[in-house]
């Protein structure tokens, strides 16, 4: 049998993918393991040797070697031999580790779990959001014990491992052909047991209290931006690693402008002479610096006009995005005797050339329901 090419000794032709590779090993080594064949040499061998090809093949590099020089790839020290299992119970661990529990590690004893995240709202302002700020704040959080060091044990004593689960954390048990994993019911998972719990955190290894967290807002940020700090959540149970906070940045209503991505849009209202003459108006910006926005004779309401540069700044990189003005033309409401003349004057001398837009809407009126 060690002459048997690797693919004939698993069943699968040289072409097979991993997952194939992978099922029909699963399947031989079920039948052929040692502890479902006590005493048979021949199924131990064969065990061995189906072992020692998936080894290979299940590699990317190795399964490359062999197919090019087959096993004299991995001879003269550079090979590699059969698996060790020890028992049935590990054959599971090997093809299904991934499923049971794989926050254990093999003799390492349970895998610490970290502590969880933090969301804090913030709310700032646009200027805050052009500029930037420095801001504290104060949350209730888990935090390391400082009597125990988060070991959870009384100052001057230690947790001991977990006669149960041998600190595995876990425990297991074979019921006929499958084997049970589950929770230690002893440590419930820790891998240890404390004999004489810490007075301040009961064991725990962490307490509740607030803390004072400092805070750098980077200019540009924009509705829902998250900024994490790491490390700054929860801290983990027993000296586990903290969790993070993440702090999400909502806008306040800004008094003149709205923001879509970097851009500023503002509504400018304008009397209708300026609108009519033209002129220029002042829009302070974001950056405290008046901008003077020029007005085009015959302007209309809704007209939109860019000032480049002037909007937001680009979040972690560099420049900014424009202003956007919308124009509003305002009509007068409350007009002077001497005004309601001049504008009589006005209409007196108007030609419907003055307003195309006029012109050509009551042009169609009369085009479709005559004099």
């Amino acid at each position: 049998m060690a002459d048997t090419e690797y693919y004939e000794l698993l069943e699968v032709d040289r072409s097979a993918d991993d997952k194939t590779i992978k099922s029909s090993y699963r399947r031989l080594a079920m039948i052929c393991h040692p502890d479902r064949n006590p005493g048979c040499k021949d199924s131990e061998a064969k065990f061995k040797a189906i072992s020692e090809a998936y080894d290979c093949l299940k590699d990317p590099q190795k399964r490359a070697a062999y197919d090019r020089f087959g096993k004299a790839a991995f001879q003269n020290g550079g090979g590699h031999g059969a698996q060790d299992f020890g028992g049935f119970s590990d054959i599971f661990e090997n093809i299904f580790g991934e499923f049971m529990g794989g926050g254990q590690s093999r003799g390492g004893g349970r895998q610490q779990q970290r502590g969880a995240d933090l969301r804090y709202d913030m709310e700032i302002s646009f200027e805050d959001a052009y500029h930037g700020k420095d801001a504290s704040i104060t949350i209730e959080v888990a935090t390391l014990c400082e009597p125990c060091e988060g070991t959870g044990a009384k100052p001057g004593t230690a947790a001991r491992g977990c006669p149960t689960c041998a600190g595995h954390g876990k425990v297991r048990a074979q019921q006929g052909f499958f084997v049970v994993e589950r929770v230690c019911p002893t440590c419930h998972g820790a891998g240890k047991v404390i004999e004489a719990p810490c007075d301040q955190c009961r064991g725990e290894g962490r307490v509740d209290r607030q803390k004072t967290i400092s805070v750098k807002i980077p200019p540009g940020v924009d509705e829902g931006t998250r900024i994490r700090l790491t490390g700054e959540g929860e801290a983990g149970s027993r000296g586990s690693p903290s969790g993070d906070l993440y702090i999400f940045i909502h806008l306040a209503r800004h008094a003149l402008f709205q923001r879509e991505g970097n851009t500023l849009f503002a509504r400018c209202p304008i009397s209708f002479t300026t609108a009519a003459l033209g002129g220029t108006i002042t829009v302070p910006g974001l950056d405290k610096v008046p901008h003077d926005i020029r007005i085009p004779a015959g302007i209309q309401s809704g007209k939109q006009i860019k000032q480049r540069g002037a909007g937001m700044p680009v979040l972690n990189g560099r420049g900014f995005g424009d202003m956007v003005v919308e124009i509003e033309v305002e009509t007068p409401t409350r007009l002077s005797p001497r005004q309601k003349d001049l504008l009589e004057q006005f209409r007196a001398t108007e030609t419907g050339a003055e307003c195309p837009a006029s012109e050509g809407f009551f042009g169609k009126i009369k085009g479709i329901f005559g004099e």
